[in-house]
């Protein structure tokens, strides 16, 4: 898994590409981390439409997202997740905390 970004104004939007599993979770959440620190957003845009499996890992990597956010005052937004992403989110009762955007 990688990701690419971009920043617009207090936006930063990361949009992931791949599989998440224990191996690119680690790697994902530690570059990410770096970025989100570096560039202090107020809102946190994760892209997982190209995200073609997803273990517990993926949904750890994502609770993780929520709360750096939450501690430092901003907000996760999950983008058009893909099935498997939804898939989770539902099962695990994520997608009543996290606000989720669905690309038409």
């Amino acid at each position: 898994m990688y990701f690419t970004h971009t920043k617009d104004g207090r936006t930063l939007t990361a949009a992931l590409h791949g599989e998440i599993d224990h191996h690119s979770a680690k790697t994902a959440r530690t570059q990410l981390d770096l970025l989100i620190e570096r560039e202090n957003p107020k809102v946190l845009r994760m892209e997982l439409a190209d995200i073609g499996f997803c273990d517990s890992s993926g949904l750890g990597f994502i609770m993780g997202r929520l709360k750096k956010m939450n501690e430092l005052g901003g907000e996760l937004i999950v983008v058009d997740p893909s099935p498997a992403i939804d898939r989770l989110l539902a099962l695990s009762g994520l997608d009543k905390m996290i606000k989720i955007e669905r690309k038409v």
